[in-house]
């Protein structure tokens, strides 16, 4: 348990916009006084506080590293750790993006006890709780902090759940949950009275762990803000977390530790399948080529031992092509069902929402302690409902839905962090399955906890279709929400008044018409166009890719940039094989590549080396170096292909 006070001997440092001031603070010992109008950097994501190649180590070896990534290159090795910082203060919206847990390991490895930010995201901030660092969102505590006073615990506590809060004074979640299963603490019981409920409310009571003794399930309701454990149904990890999560579960429970029920358990080597292709020179020499390989050899390792589902690489004509899939493609294609409980370490987990589960990402710890509990903590989030009516014109697709949605002010101010957004509507339930998940993948972009969709017969003809399964249980298990049930806040949109849209670098919030772009920028060059990822690597999406190269070619067009098209998943890219897809790519002279995360994590080709590149990519995230030092404008699969086409950021209308 932490004391009940605690004193900041070290110095703070302010992300200030300020490179002058920046560097002034890291290498000159400066200390700045507090100034309310100082710019502090916004929108500060876990790329930057530990880039992709930082991810190959999972030890103290962190600290060295931290911040490294951040935008303008003024972070150097150790200066974190070597400046004594105790305290670390930025603006708006503190560790977006990717669930990574190194990201704050590495802050508390190098001596920061305190993270100070307007907004924390939420599954940075559960982390931030799981290893025992602070965090705030209160700006009066820099004053306190820097005349000595000693800070009581409970000024880190307020505003969190009742289990949130003891974990944060026990210094942790092992440390808790050691005291959990001590019978030394336990959470309170939920008395929230039968209420209607969201699609999210409704799956939350009924995971709901009512005894943790018998591992009885299920409770009347849930509303925003209960604190509780939920039963997962699907756990699963890969291999840039796995060895990482291994390290923490060991040393938590022991050498000899075995996780529970391993069967719902899976791990994939999916992240890192072609990193030799695109390592630079640097990182080979300073080790990290080996460094790196270790991460998969750890986790098949660990696998063997559990008695745990790896989907590995494949061979073709004697050679290894790739992965088997991308973890989230795999998730909708063999493992979650309607009403299920899905947890993995990668914030796109959410993905797996379009099959009407609630699924969401955690971190190492979370995951670790799940291996052998079985059980999540969850805070009932509150839900956005998204309504959608109309169609979608010709050309626009549903990734043009989520760049238009996440511009709203509500989700660039951070009001969405947190929240689930439930899609709905005859416009939801008309699209395919693949755009569908398209939604649910980049609910985390919004800052949300997840998306969701309420599964129909077409969820159900799917998943029968590829696995089997039973028709009549898949049914059973759906989830509706009820009527009357209560959301924070209500979006319709006519998906007819949708346009082809792009997220300018920096923030996928950063959405804007195609044709607005257009006007106000003319035509941005392209080096770069990549279709891929598990947001942009589907069925649908290939269906897209396959209409505008078409079009281009039998206009005699050429491509003018280096294009590039990745499978989500083998099933996918033997469905392109059976369509005459890649044959059709490959003639145009598109590169196509097997399975694998890739260039969305700066691991494969598809990337830029230099800061004069531009990419118009299919991902779901553009945060500063995300894909390489160039700028990245995120698109709809149509706008990509027609760009490569074009030279510039147009759309197919203007081949």
């Amino acid at each position: 348990m932490r004391d009940a006070s605690i004193r900041f001997e070290g110095r703070t440092l302010y992300l200030c916009e300020d490179e002058t001031e920046l560097k002034a603070q890291l290498y000159d010992g400066v200390d700045l006084q507090f100034d309310a109008q100082r710019k502090l950097i916004d929108n500060i994501s876990t790329d930057e506080l530990t880039p992709g190649w930082v991810c190959y180590y999972y030890d103290e070896t962190l600290a060295r590293y931290c911040l490294v990534g951040l935008r303008g290159g003024n972070v150097q090795k150790d200066a974190i750790k070597n400046g004594r910082f105790s305290v670390i203060v930025s603006g708006v919206s503190k560790g977006c993006g990717s669930s990574r847990e190194t990201a704050p390991f590495s802050e508390l490895k190098a001596g920061v006890q305190l993270v100070i930010a307007k907004n924390i995201e939420k599954i940075y901030g559960q982390n931030c709780q799981n290893i025992g660092l602070l965090t705030s969102t209160d700006f009066s505590l820099i004053e306190r902090i820097k005349q000595g006073e000693a800070i009581p615990i409970d000024e880190f506590t307020k505003g969190l759940d009742p289990i949130a809060t003891e974990i944060v004074r026990h210094g942790g979640l092992f440390a808790y949950n050691k005291a959990r299963l001590e019978g030394r603490t336990a959470p309170p019981a939920v008395a929230t009275s039968a209420r209607p409920m969201t699609l999210c409310e409704k799956i939350i009571s009924n995971r709901a762990i009512a005894d943790a003794k018998t591992g009885k399930l299920g409770i009347p309701a849930v509303a925003p803000g209960d604190a509780l454990f939920v039963r997962t149904d699907v756990r699963f990890s890969h291999e840039y977390v796995t060895p990482m999560a291994e390290a923490l579960f060991k040393m938590g429970l022991g050498e000899d530790a075995k996780i529970t029920d391993p069967k719902s358990v899976f791990a994939f080597r999916d992240h890192l399948t072609f990193l030799d292709r695109v390592m630079p020179e640097a990182h080979v020499k300073m080790g990290l080529k080996e460094q790196a390989a270790s991460l998969a050899t750890v986790q098949e390792s660990f696998t063997k031992a559990q008695g745990v589902r790896l989907y590995g690489e494949v061979e073709r004509g004697g050679h290894t092509v790739g992965s088997e899939g991308i973890c989230h493609n795999i998730v909708i294609e063999d493992l979650a069902e309607p009403g299920q409980l899905v947890i993995g370490t990668d914030s796109h987990t959410c993905m797996g929402g379009a099959l009407g589960c609630f699924a969401f990402g955690v971190g190492s710890t979370d995951m670790a302690n799940s291996w052998f509990t079985k059980d999540v903590r969850v805070k009932v989030p509150e839900s956005v409902r998204v309504n959608l009516t109309g169609a979608l014109r010709d050309g626009v697709a549903a990734k043009d839905v989520m760049l238009h949605l996440l511009s709203d002010q509500f989700f660039k101010s951070g009001e969405g962090i947190g929240k689930v957004l439930e899609f709905a509507g005859a416009g939801t339930m008309a699209l395919s399955l693949d755009e569908r998940a398209t939604l649910t993948n980049m609910a985390v972009e919004a800052g949300g906890f997840t998306g969701i969709i309420e599964a129909d017969e077409v969820v159900v003809e799917h998943i029968h279709a590829l696995r089997g399964t039973d028709k009549d249980k898949l049914r059973a298990q759906i989830v509706k929400a009820d009527a009357g049930a209560s959301y924070c806040k209500t979006f319709d949109i006519d998906l007819a008044t949708v346009a082809p849209t792009v997220a300018t670098p920096g923030d996928p919030r950063n959405g804007i018409a195609l044709d607005v772009f257009r006007q106000q920028k003319g035509e941005v060059k392209v080096d770069i166009a990549y279709g891929g990822s598990c947001t942009g690597g589907k069925k649908a999406d290939m269906d897209m890719y396959a209409e505008v190269v078409r079009k281009a070619v039998d206009k005699g067009l050429s491509l003018k940039a280096k294009t590039y098209i990745q499978f989500g998943s083998q099933r996918i890219r033997d469905y392109a094989e059976k369509m005459g897809y890649v044959q059709l790519f490959e003639s145009a002279g598109v590169e196509l590549i097997d399975p694998s995360c890739g260039a969305c994590i700066k691991a494969g080709p598809g990337v830029s080396f230099t800061k004069d590149e531009v990419t118009v990519s299919a991902i779901n995230r553009n945060f500063p170096g995300r894909s390489g030092p160039g700028d990245v404008y995120l698109a709809s699969p149509y706008v990509v292909v027609a760009s490569a086409f074009l030279g510039y950021v147009g759309g197919p209308d203007e081949l």
